[in-house]
């Protein structure tokens, strides 16, 4: 064990951090480690523990050990220079993103701030793909701007390298310079931090802590014959950006690291360098996530989230820090000016060593030997969550730029283009009662008075051309054009496609159906079967599209384990979608490559993030039983279990808000399901009878009335789940749960349910697929 020099007398309990490093040493957990503990500017603790390397040869750890800081450099280097160029007055925290890469926008993404990125609540997911391999910052860029968010901005945490790589690519915009020479001239060098750097010289290596054996670009780092990475970034995607990155890539050392801490600690400056001004640093340390939101941040910095495992048992909640996956953290607490610097190469030498425990346990140790019991006082109850209040912009939940209103669907478009399109064409047209201009007019009569367009029949979906019923529909003549209207909805899947005879005599085929984001309702389906029909005939095909009514960014549920194309699940993806009928129209097309000749007519100022109410359009209902917009979002999981013997509504004045059965005790299933703590929804005791002739018709049923408290945090497919998960241990003889299969299309799904698991595992189990998928449908989005 080597000693630091200069350091005052340490207090005798600090002896146990050593205890503690060397037992974690003894079982494997690190080769060694470099802990710094310091108040103000005296540094009360400092020692190196272990063996910088244990192979290919044993080398001890001295003090002066340089590390790859991993995540560290996240808030060394890219918090701190972005930073500085907001209080320069270079960058806003509410700018967006695409401000300075304006090819970010796609894809739902344009509302994504700078605060978005420095806190992780972008909704981007963590990493790019780290077993494909590429070179280059630009590429890395490019991906970035591919992606398609999990989440809307503001509304979940999710812990994510891409936005910093991202963050690291705007200083170099904004500043004229690369990250590393920006935060070099700016912060390390003006500090006297000397060995803090990236990219670092060979003359160094020596002095370099090991990670893992591992080829140039690849990942896991599982090559046995591959060199030590040594003074080259451990993180796969930082180094295949050339090692400089905004989220990885940074070399230092603890001394180093200890001037970094000072300077923050003391309100941005240490001694001459005036790195940051106060009320930055202030901003910076203090809570910006939204309000609600179970994980805290500051911009860039950790302070109470779930991983804030470095922080202890006792620091108090106040205090900021964060961690690196090769084994480094620190952790400071402003009241006092304390701080912790804590350096292992714990994935040295095969990737497996943990030192989460043992950082903890540092700290708590660190903790009950540096406060007082004024610091305890002036600490606890100096700040906690005070910043949380209404003048902080974060607290106040997802945030959305205000929609140009209304949108222009795509029949709407195609009007403002006098219908060139369609010039000198005969017309086959899919549609309902759903297909309206803004100004009210149905798509049919805007496409027969339309100039030099020929509509020459009509077909309706499921339902019919005017959404009333839910029975087999038979052809007909509308009234008022006097054209054929022709009913693709039959008993058999082959009575759903349009036939040669329905075709006759036309010229392009046109479809405008709304749809209502869920996988087994039938209008998507219905337009691949014209869409299949029209390609064998060589028949253009143009989808006027509109919005998806519960919006275009959630994804929730299981892949249906069939991959047959049925009406109610033409194409194997989860329950809630996140497309635009237009959308899915492109995508059945390539995926099944169906061959038609299709255009999908976009609508104007839709954006992803927006629900149906907040479009200006007026609400029509799709079907019969879908009345409105609380059903609209309901209906992914109660639609989900409808199979089952329980009625879901159909003849109530409330199809889809409310469920019930004879046999169910109402009382007690709302209060199992109260008690699981869904977001977003409450559930109350009902009795209903539905109307002769719908499910249960005649017949007193008894089960809950859903009411939606919070739509953008309620997963509707996991409230499907959870009332049929009650009901089988609630009702298990009467419950008929597999006749789910067909809606809820996953037999795994149901078979976890009725073996008793909980439902939050099940639904943690389809994020899998429901990743899968957001990348498939990533290149078939329009907005």
């Amino acid at each position: 064990m080597a000693v630091f020099g200069g350091v005052s007398a340490e207090p005798a309990g600090f002896a146990r951090v050593g205890e503690l490093i060397e037992e974690a040493i003894v079982q494997r957990q690190l080769p060694g480690a470099v802990v710094l503990i310091g108040r103000g500017d005296t540094v009360l603790y400092a020692h190196a523990f272990g063996r910088r390397a244990v192979l290919p040869a044993p080398e001890p750890m001295t003090e002066d050990t340089l590390f790859d800081l991993a995540s560290l450099t996240k808030v060394v280097a890219t918090t701190t220079s972005v930073m500085k160029l907001v209080e320069d007055g270079r960058i806003r925290l509410s700018d967006p993103v695409a401000r300075f890469i304006p090819e970010f926008a796609r894809y739902g993404k344009a509302q994504i701030t700078i605060r978005h990125l420095l806190t992780h609540v972008s909704g981007l997911r963590p990493d790019l793909e780290l077993d494909v391999e590429f070179d280059g910052p630009k590429e890395a860029i490019r991906r970035a701007c591919e992606e398609v968010p999990l989440a809307r901005p503001g509304e979940r945490f999710i812990y994510s390298d891409i936005n910093f790589f991202l963050l690291g690519d705007i200083v170099e915009r904004v500043s004229g310079e690369r990250i590393d020479r920006y935060a070099a001239r700016h912060i390390f060098e003006p500090l006297g931090m000397k060995e803090t750097m990236f990219l670092p010289p060979e003359s160094l290596r020596p002095r370099i802590a090991p990670t893992e054996r591992c080829q140039p670009l690849a990942w896991p780092c599982n090559k046995p014959d591959a060199p030590f990475l040594r003074g080259v970034v451990h993180d796969p995607t930082a180094r295949r950006m050339g090692g400089v990155a905004g989220h990885a890539g940074l070399f230092s050392t603890a001394a180093d690291l200890s001037r970094f801490c000072r300077m923050l600690l003391n309100g941005g400056h240490l001694g001459s360098a005036n790195i940051l001004s106060p009320a930055t640093v202030a901003r910076m340390t203090s809570p910006s996530t939204p309000a609600a939101m179970a994980d805290v941040r500051g911009l860039g910095w950790d302070i109470d989230s779930s991983l804030s495992a470095n922080r202890g048992d006792l620091f108090p909640i106040e205090s900021f820090g964060h961690t690196g996956f090769t084994g480094t953290s620190l952790w400071m607490e402003p009241q006092t000016k304390s701080y912790i610097v804590f350096l292992s190469n714990r994935v040295h030498p095969d990737g497996k060593g943990d030192v989460t425990p043992l950082r903890a346990k540092v700290a708590t140790v660190a903790a009950a030997n540096l406060f007082t019991d004024d610091d305890v006082v002036r600490a606890f109850r100096a700040r906690g969550y005070q910043s949380r209040g209404v003048d902080n912009p974060a607290s106040r939940g997802p945030e959305r730029a205000a929609l140009p209103i209304p949108v222009l669907t795509g029949i709407d478009v195609l009007d403002s283009e006098a219908f060139a399109r369609l010039r000198g064409k005969r017309i086959g047209l899919l549609t309902n009662q759903t297909g309206r201009t803004k100004a009210g007019a149905s798509t049919i009569d805007a496409l027969f008075g339309a100039r030099d367009v020929t509509l020459v029949a009509l077909f309706s979906p499921e339902h019919g051309i005017r959404g009333q019923l839910d029975e087999k529909v038979p052809p007909s003549r509308d009234e008022k054009t006097g054209l054929p209207i022709y009913s693709l909805y039959g008993e058999t899947e082959a009575s759903r496609h349009p036939t040669a005879e329905m075709l006759h005599g036309i010229e392009a085929m046109v479809v405008d159906l709304q749809d209502i984001g869920a996988r087994f309702y039938t209008y998507p389906a219905a337009t691949a079967y014209v869409m299949e029909e029209a390609a064998k005939r060589k028949l253009p095909v143009f989808v006027l599209d509109r919005p998806n009514p519960i919006d275009g960014f959630d994804i929730e549920g299981p892949l249906q384990d069939s991959t047959e194309r049925r009406y109610t699940s033409y194409f194997r993806m989860p329950i809630r979608h996140g497309l635009t009928i237009g959308e899915l129209a492109r995508l059945f097309n390539e995926e099944f490559k169906i061959g038609a000749d299709l255009t999908v007519v976009p609508m104007k100022n839709w954006r992803r993030d927006v629900w149906f109410d907040e479009t200006g359009l007026p609400w029509v209902n799709p079907s019969p039983n879908m009345r409105n917009m609380v059903a609209a979002t309901l209906y992914p999981g109660i639609g989900a279990i409808e199979g089952t013997n329980i009625s879901v509504g159909r003849g109530t004045d409330t199809p889809f808000e409310q469920i019930g059965a004879p046999w169910i005790d109402a009382p007690a299933l709302a209060a199992a399901l109260n008690a699981r703590g869904l977001a977003g929804i409450r559930f109350y005791p009902v009795s209903f009878t539905p109307a002769a002739g719908a499910k249960l018709g005649g017949q007193m049923c008894h089960g809950v009335f859903m009411i939606v408290t919070d739509r953008d945090r309620l997963r509707p497919v996991r409230v499907g789940l959870e009332i049929a998960s009650a009901l089988a241990k609630m009702h298990a003889a009467e419950f008929k749960l597999e006749a789910a299969a067909t809606l809820f299309g996953s037999t795994a799904t149901l078979a976890k349910v009725r073996a008793g698991e909980d439902p939050t595992s099940i639904a943690s189990s389809w994020s899998a697929d429901e990743a899968k998928w957001r990348l498939m449908r990533a290149k078939y989005l329009l907005y």
